[in-house]
């Protein structure tokens, strides 16, 4: 009972959850909010990290309900499984990236994403790894695929996702290497 996760996402969120076995005692909050900022979705420490052990971390998951790129907008919960599954891997990612963190290195980490683009490529690249070392590989490829091949996709935000993600080629290296 670790987990809070809408009914609505439950069957695509326990498939992206059980690729990290190591998150099963880690306490995660899934929430769908109208609308966040730059985003599509953010993993994040709930903030009482700051005074819980570090074994007691808990995070939340923020997805937007919807997302505009350009004049489309999507429907979050209407793109295709794999898609979302992969958006959810890669969230995790982020999640096993901070249970290593210590509490200042959270507050750096924060700190440096919100004003490095070094730092916010760092650590989408390491959320990636992350995900497709964990066997999402095809999550992850399926979720590039849909933002990079998507028509009304502006290129705008695909060169947002080839300047801090990796890409399709990279994720295929990392598998083969595997």
């Amino acid at each position: 009972m670790n987990k809070i996760i809408p009914s609505n996402i439950k069957e695509n969120v326990e498939k992206a959850l059980s690729f990290y076995p190591e998150l099963s005692n880690t306490s995660i909050e899934f929430k769908i909010k109208r609308n966040i900022k730059k985003s599509t979705m953010q993993a994040q420490p709930k903030w009482d990290f700051l005074w819980k052990s570090r074994k007691n971390k808990s995070y939340i998951i923020l997805i937007s309900s919807k997302f505009k790129i350009e004049n489309k907008e999507f429907n979050t919960l209407d793109i295709p499984s794999e898609v979302f599954i992969g958006w959810i891997g890669h969230e995790l990612g982020h999640i096993l990236d901070y249970e290593n963190k210590s509490k200042f290195d959270l507050i750096l980490f924060g700190i440096k994403y919100l004003f490095s683009q070094k730092s916010i490529k760092a650590a989408e690249r390491t959320a990636d790894t992350f995900a497709v070392a964990h066997g999402m590989a095809h999550y992850i490829l399926a979720t590039k695929n849909f933002i990079l091949n998507h028509a009304t996709i502006s290129e705008k935000y695909k060169s947002r996702i080839i300047k801090y993600y990796m890409s399709p080629e990279e994720i295929m290296e990392l598998v083969e290497k595997e």
